[in-house]
């Protein structure tokens, strides 16, 4: 039986996905949004802008803008 994968897809200013840094995979949704909520300003440093979750390589959810205010 195979696990569900969580990973999030990381774009830059125009859109693009970024090769790095990537995202850890999950098994599940709740640890990768608490990934993502502890680790959002370090990615909006390394000029991440959006954040999307995907399960099993499909959009889970809206996207998120990572910003530094």
């Amino acid at each position: 039986m195979m696990r569900p994968q969580w990973e999030w897809a990381l774009d830059d200013a125009e859109g693009r996905a970024l090769d790095r840094p990537i995202s850890p995979v999950f098994t599940n949704q709740f640890d990768a949004e608490q990934w993502l909520g502890e680790n959002w300003r370090e990615l909006a440093r390394q000029d991440v802008v959006v954040a999307r979750l995907l399960h099993d390589g499909t959009q889970a959810a809206a996207a998120v803008a990572l910003r530094i205010p």
